[in-house]
C-alpha cells in the first residue's frame, strides 16, 4: 500500500472515531463501518482524480483487486472492476482491512 494511500485512511478512521461512528463497543465492527458500510468514493471522475493522486493506474488498481479476491475467495470473478468507482472502492475496502486489524485503540 502506498504511504500516501495508508495516511488518507487513517485520517478517515480518526475522523470516524473522533465523529463516535467508531466506538469501543463496536470494534468489532470497524472496518464494515468506515469501508463497506457506504462507498468511500462516489463518482467515477472522483474516483479517477483519487487514483492519479496516489499514483496508481487504473489497470494497475482492477488487477490488485483481482488479485485479492484470487487470494481470498480463490477466483477474481466475484467482483468486475470495469469502472475507476468500483476499483478505488474495492482498494479502500481491501487497505482499510488492512489499517484496521494493526490498529492500536
Amino acid at each position: 500500500m502506498r504511504n500516501t494511500i495508508k495516511l488518507e485512511l487513517e485520517q478517515h478512521v480518526n475522523d470516524l472515531i473522533n465523529d463516535e461512528v467508531l466506538t469501543p463497543e463496536n470494534r468489532e465492527d470497524w472496518h464494515f463501518h468506515a469501508f463497506n458500510e457506504d462507498y468511500y468514493i462516489i463518482g467515477y471522475y472522483q474516483a479517477s482524480e483519487w487514483l492519479k493522486l496516489h499514483g496508481v493506474g487504473e489497470l494497475e488498481g482492477a488487477c490488485l483487486c483481482q488479485e485479492y479476491e484470487r487470494e481470498n475467495f480463490g477466483s477474481d470473478s466475484v467482483g468486475v472492476y470495469d469502472n475507476t468507482e468500483k476499483v478505488v472502492n474495492m482498494l479502500a475496502y481491501i487497505y482499510g482491512e488492512e489499517i484496521i486489524n494493526n490498529w492500536e485503540a
